[in-house]
């Protein structure tokens, strides 16, 4: 059995949890907005066709934050186009997803449904077709109190109140060549300045994402950063990161050890923000926001589905998530804690259908992808600060993809109100169980409120309609507390989390 050990002291904080580490993203995409969220006539939509199983799986997965409505969609999208009566909304090309987009639901119906599930608008403007202009323009029309074109038209609208959206992306992914508009990093860097300069003259208390490089593999990745944040420093607040994972041929183990790639890329763009800080010579320091993570698998197109682009709501990557998907995901959770000093937001996307947690089909019950339960259980019980975790251990992994693998990972949180602590842990090794040792480095005694497992067998189980069940946590009594001592045997390939409460009487 492979062991591996750590010391947990109360007093080496990382972070406070941020807040909006667990958000989703909501694009114009496949079936995410049409027959995901939205779908009147269905028997679970309500009267204004937003799907009620859909919001309630939101709300209990712990969704925080929402971005919307893209994504490489908002690169030749029209806000104008998806507000107003429905029947006189136009109905468009999505160049994007080579999709039709009629716009029956766009920012108001957004706006009702994120309301209701509790959650933050992240919205995204366009910086592909459009510009500095059509930006203010939309900001006017959600956050300005009235009196002017665009508020009164939000009022006549049915919205008085204005919606005080705090959170904006400056555009998405503009160092692609895919993206409709796509820009170099200097004319980006100076629109994305001008653009936020224009939001802070309508509404000062805007906080502004600029976009950092699509992902890690892209040729001006860190030199578009520097280009980017070089032009845009004093507008923004934040710098974007996206990053999608997949399983490497039968390279299992690198394929539980993307967090470690997730770890890379944050450290190296940290590092590149901290550089031009320090030329700058200011104090001021850009956050991260990982606004798109997740894993995929399947094409974006596969082929049974090729003919039906240029349709309304194609069935564009729609992954199947099994118990191995739900074991990286866990991990990459664990990762984004482990940055919250710097990790300021992250949204995994999507929401339904599309690469997403919750799989939605008309006319039965939505359901809980695999991946669905270590994202509610973190953003549940990740309460308070993040500790430091360094994990010891004498056992190194081979891996095909990533090279030497340590066998376990982990990062714990804890409440300092109630001293309540909680492990999250991953084992790696695909073939093997692993003992865990943590020392708790206080005079408080603990016990277990809680062991869940997931993964560790069946690892190509998942759910679907019929058995939306046959893949969920599972209770565990394989932990042992001698004194200060917690002992947890972790199952091969397996996430684990363990709540931990001082013993009281």
């Amino acid at each position: 059995m492979i062991t591996s050990s750590t010391t947990l002291d109360p007093a080496f904080v990382i972070a406070p949890v941020p807040p909006r580490l667990f958000g989703s993203f909501v694009e114009h995409m496949g079936r995410c907005v049409y027959q995901g969220i939205f779908e009147p006539g269905d028997r679970n939509a309500d009267a204004d066709g937003l799907r009620r199983d859909v919001l309630e799986l939101t709300r209990e997965l712990g969704v925080s934050v929402v971005r919307y409505p893209g994504g490489n969609f908002v690169s030749g999208y029209n806000w104008e186009d998806g507000i107003g009566p429905i029947a006189e909304r136009p109905v468009r090309l999505d160049l994007a997803w080579r999709s039709l987009e009629p716009n029956t639901f766009g920012l108001n119906e957004f706006m009702r449904w994120v309301e209701q599930c509790g959650a933050e608008p992240m919205m995204a403007v366009n910086l592909g077709t459009r510009g500095v202009a059509e930006a203010a323009a939309l900001l006017e029309y959600t956050n300005f109190a009235g009196g002017t074109r665009y508020s009164d038209l939000r009022i006549k609208h049915g919205r008085r109140e204005p919606y005080n959206i705090k959170l904006w992306c400056l555009g998405n992914e503009m160092d692609g060549p895919w993206q409709i508009g796509h820009k170099n990093a200097d004319d980006y860097g100076r629109l994305a300045a001008e653009t936020g300069k224009a939001m802070r003259l309508v509404d000062p208390s805007v906080e502004l994402v600029a976009c950092g490089s699509s992902h890690q593999g892209m040729p001006t990745f860190g030199a578009w950063e520097v280009a980017v944040l070089e032009h845009a420093y004093d507008q923004i607040d934040y710098l974007s990161l996206h990053a999608y994972y997949k399983k490497s041929g039968e390279d299992l183990v690198g394929y539980l050890a993307s967090a470690d790639a997730m770890d890379s890329f944050i450290d190296g763009v940290v590092s590149t923000c901290d550089h031009v800080a320090a030329t700058r010579r200011t104090r001021k320091q850009i956050k991260l926001s990982f606004d798109e993570w997740n894993i995929e698998h399947r094409p974006y197109w596969p082929e049974e589905h090729q003919d039906e682009a240029w349709a309304t709501a194609p069935r564009i990557a729609e992954d199947e998530y099994n118990a191995e998907d739900a074991v990286v995901v866990g991990n990459l959770l664990i990762s984004l804690l482990r940055h919250s000093d710097r990790v300021a937001i992250a949204c995994q996307a999507q929401l339904v259908n599309v690469i997403a947690p919750i799989r939605a089909e008309s006319g039965v019950d939505a359901w809980r992808q695999t991946v669905f339960h270590p994202f509610a259980l973190t953003a549940r019980h990740a309460r308070g600060e993040v500790l430091r975790v360094e994990v010891r251990s004498d056992t190194i992994l081979e891996s095909a993809t990533r090279g030497d693998v340590r066998p376990v990972d982990a990062t714990a949180t804890r409440n300092p109100e109630t001293g309540d602590i909680t492990l999250f842990v991953v084992n790696r090794a695909d073939a093997e169980a692993a003992l865990f040792e943590v020392l708790l480095a206080t005079e408080i005694s603990h016990r277990v409120v809680e062991h869940l497992v997931l993964g560790g067998e069946r690892l190509d189980d998942r759910n679907t309609p019929e058995n939306p069940q046959q893949v969920i946590p599972r209770s565990s009594s394989e932990h042992q507390i001698d004194g200060q001592l917690v002992r947890l045997n972790l199952p091969p390939a397996s996430w684990t989390m363990l709540r931990l409460e001082p013993a009281r009487g």
